[in-house]
């Protein structure tokens, strides 16, 4: 935690448009709340998302995710958007993953040097970026992790936080809930694992130090999900959930503090601020 500030200013970086919706939007809102200063930062524009049919003559993919980041953002409360300028990379598999544009491309020092005078300009307090799989193993989130900790280092920005998703929690809550929604569940979110082992999404609960309680801030994070209608539409499995299922699932957000851990039975931590 912070210590002795009455204003702290806290960077979020992500990796695409709407991640910041899913992952931050609640502990971004409850710091806004709270007085503290949020900075979203976003390294691409998701050029490879969900293509719309009601694209404007003219209009990208890339300038509506744009539009939706701002809204997203400004239902959130973020005092700052900024975008770092890289291409989407796609997946691991997508052949334009290696195109000189893209975020997962980019020299590693050069992306950090960016988001290092971000955090400078902005006399960051902390970082927050993903945790070392990028929740799940997508190239982009990937180098989110890399870039977060060595901006971090140029800047001297004190702490880094990296977000995830518990992936105990997860399998947990999806098992009670895949009797309601077995087709959403399977098709979205499960991913054909058997197991929590199996299953591709964040990190082990024992791993995880920080979680954050934002049920008071569900509305906001449902609007700014839904803020991202090309990619977030109202038949999406997050979308479509009860509101009572939707704040059971959402209404904690996770992190690990870097340099540190949680003692074995030990009580998560319930603030980075």
């Amino acid at each position: 935690m912070c210590e002795n500030l009455n204003m702290a200013t806290m960077v979020v970086l992500h990796a695409h448009p709407d991640d910041e919706a899913i992952a931050t939007s609640g502990t971004m809102a409850k710091a806004k709340a709270a007085g503290h200063r949020v900075v979203l930062v976003v390294a691409t524009c998701g050029e490879l998302g969900q293509t719309p049919a009601d694209l404007a003559p003219g209009e990208t993919l890339a300038d509506r995710r744009i539009a939706e980041t701002l809204r997203s953002a400004a239902l959130i409360g973020a005092d700052r958007v900024e975008f770092l300028g890289y291409r989407d990379s796609g997946m691991e598999d997508d052949p334009r993953i290696n195109d000189a544009e893209t975020f997962h491309s980019a020299d590693l020092e050069a992306a950090s040097q960016k988001m290092a005078a971000i955090l400078i300009e902005e006399n960051a307090d902390l970082i927050v970026g993903y945790d070392e799989r990028g929740n799940y193993m997508h190239p982009d989130h990937l180098k989110v992790h890399a870039v977060g900790k060595r901006a971090a280092e140029i800047a001297g920005t004190p702490e880094v936080y990296e977000a995830t998703m518990n992936r105990d929690f997860i399998w947990e809550i999806m098992q009670r809930q895949r009797e309601m929604m077995p087709d959403a569940i399977e098709a979205d979110v499960m991913g054909g694992a058997t197991s929590v082992e199996d299953l591709n999404l964040g990190m082990r609960d024992w791993q995880i130090t920080h979680c954050v309680d934002v049920r008071e801030f569900v509305p906001v994070k449902r609007a700014a999900m839904g803020a991202h209608s090309s990619q977030i539409d109202d038949q999406s499995f997050f979308l479509q959930l009860p509101e009572e299922a939707f704040a059971a699932s959402f209404g904690q957000e996770w992190f690990i503090k870097r340099g540190t851990a949680r003692a074995s039975g030990a009580p998560f931590q319930d603030s980075i601020l």
